[in-house]
């Protein structure tokens, strides 16, 4: 199996929790906080779609889909601790965005050898991972670090547990 398919396997598992556990919230309870300073559902949903299209992009140049114009500006650092709903996506077009970004990272995954996935991340996402297959694959743990977070809001509005 290459290295390509290992990390398309890795995938597949954090897309379907992010939809599992979301798949019950309100486009409102995405507006929840697991913690007063931590950022709420909707920010760190749009967050992972900037993250991944930038991610991606960086590694395999042009490759990922376009996001909404203005859309990568709504997610940043400055933005994280707006609550205004006006702000934000529903959940289902969090969903699609999050759905086309993935399409396009295993898109560009499939076309790359085992030996470019092995090839030197760029230097400014080095911290992250020093190949190209480690940033792709780093893709997987993202997107569960902040499904971490969602289990806690679950348990404070009184959700059953996941699992």
């Amino acid at each position: 199996m290459s290295v390509a398919s290992h990390i398309k396997k890795s995938l597949e598992m954090p897309a379907s929790v992010v939809k599992m556990w979301l798949k019950d919230l309100s486009d409102e309870d995405l507006l929840r906080r697991p913690a007063d300073t931590a950022n709420n559902i909707a920010w760190q949903l749009g967050h992972l779609v900037v993250s991944e299209n930038q991610l991606v992009n960086m590694v395999c140049p042009d490759s990922m889909p376009a996001l909404p114009e203005g859309f990568a500006q709504k997610y940043t650092k400055e933005t994280a601790g707006t609550d205004d709903p006006a702000a934000f996506e529903t959940r289902e077009r969090y969903f699609e965005l999050l759905d086309e970004q993935r399409v396009g990272t295993l898109a560009a995954l499939e076309k790359l050898s085992d030996e470019e996935l092995d090839a030197p991340s760029p230097e400014k996402i080095q911290m992250l991972g020093p190949t190209v297959g480690t940033i792709f694959a780093a893709l997987s743990m993202h997107s569960m670090m902040h499904a971490g977070q969602w289990t806690i809001v679950r348990r404070q509005m009184g959700k059953t547990p996941m699992f």
